[in-house]
């Protein structure tokens, strides 16, 4: 059950980190080391309520923590999680790339297989 749970919290990162938005929030949250929806909405072609449902599932996923600042929230990156959502991209790019190379050799292969076909019934 555990890994079950790991998985969908991994996909619920995954899914937040997927949407552009969200990632420019990211960027400027760690540009700036913090923000309110008010602040980043200025910065971003989105309503402020738009922006505080984005950085709500940013909140859910841990990438992000809030603390109260008056009658606003201010944001600011969790390093943890993000090195977390980091290194599983680096492990998934790493499995892609075993992948990739293992196609290449069946492909390359198999055209070896058809030019020898090929000149061996020439």
């Amino acid at each position: 059950m555990t890994s079950a749970l790991a998985e969908r919290v991994d996909d619920e990162l995954w899914s937040a980190i997927g949407d552009p938005t969200r990632r420019r929030m990211l960027d400027l949250l760690l540009v700036d080391g913090e923000g309110t929806a008010t602040t980043l909405g200025q910065q971003l072609p989105v309503t402020r309520q738009a922006v505080a449902k984005h950085l709500g599932v940013l909140e859910r996923v841990g990438l992000v923590r809030a603390q109260p600042a008056g009658r606003e929230k201010r944001y600011r990156v969790d390093d943890a999680q993000l090195a977390r959502a980091v290194a599983q991209l680096s492990s998934v790019g790493s499995a892609w790339d075993a992948r990739l190379r293992r196609i290449k050799r069946i492909a390359e292969a198999i055209q070896r297989t058809s030019d020898t076909r090929e000149h061996g019934n020439g």
